[in-house]
């Protein structure tokens, strides 16, 4: 991994995909790394990366679908199996810690069985705090409201989601993870930014595209691409060309590294 890059364990949408892997992308912020979701098979895809499970200093569930934490399992058990020695946060919505341990209770990966400890802490939202030598600012999306509409009386849970500004070295990354609509990332994008990591499911390419156009972003990298738009990969290339002439921009695929 360079100083300063995300590798892209698991660029798919929501969708089984017989070709790409579920949402997990972890940063190398000089000396500090984070894995923002864990969509499987992260353990597999990291077991193959040959990376250190020591490696990883903190993890963010950005939301509580599946197909970004129904790899969190595993990994921790892999973490474990693996000879993993250093505490590993897990930074997630403040609602789902209690139902996330008796899972992992539930799974046999009791805090006495491990040899590190799992650490299941809220994120904070709104304001900046350091993850080893990087500051990470956790802005709330719209992408769980229509569902909190439609389930929010019967069910319980916790309907957040977040997006990820990430800032070390003089460098400024978006993570979008999973938007209600585009304009979700303004707060984000209120100053320069070195490397937008932007889905591209839950709109359309015309609405994202118009919103970027003009803003100061260095470099866009389009990932979680809903199906309809990832099997006319080359027509939405073209649009993104046409509609953001003045800022580069890529679609990456699973094990890419970006560097910034």
């Amino acid at each position: 991994m360079s100083k300063f890059s995300v590798t892209c364990f698991g660029t798919g949408d929501g969708w089984p995909c017989a070709d790409r892997n579920h949402a997990a992308f972890l940063y190398r912020l000089g000396k500090t790394c984070i894995l923002i979701d864990c969509g499987e098979p992260i353990d597999r895809s990291y077991k193959a990366s040959g990376l250190s499970y020591d490696l990883i200093d903190a993890i963010f569930i950005s939301h509580l679908h599946s197909d970004h934490f129904g790899g969190l399992f595993m990994l921790v058990q892999g973490c474990w199996l693996e000879g993993r020695t250093k505490p590993l946060p897990v930074y997630l919505p403040k609602g789902a810690i209690k139902p996330l341990r008796a899972m992992l209770n539930a799974g046999f990966l009791f805090d006495e069985a491990l040899d590190f400890r799992l650490e299941l802490r809220p994120i904070p939202v709104g304001k900046p705090f350091s993850v080893g030598d990087a500051r990470v600012t956790a802005f709330p999306t719209s992408h769980l409201a229509h569902t909190r509409a439609r389930f929010g009386k019967k069910y319980k849970s916790d309907f957040s989601a977040f997006g990820f500004l990430l800032e070390a070295g003089g460098r400024r990354v978006v993570h979008s993870a999973d938007l209600g609509k585009p304009e979700d990332l303004s707060p984000a994008l209120e100053k320069p930014i070195d490397l937008l990591m932007c889905e591209l499911a839950h709109f359309s390419p015309q609405e994202i595209f118009t919103f970027l156009h003009g803003r100061k972003v260095k470099r866009v990298s389009f990932m979680h691409v809903g199906r309809p738009f990832y099997e006319d990969l080359a027509r939405t290339g073209r649009l993104a060309a046409k509609m953001l002439p003045n800022i580069p921009h890529s679609f990456p695929r699973d094990l890419d590294q970006i560097s910034f």
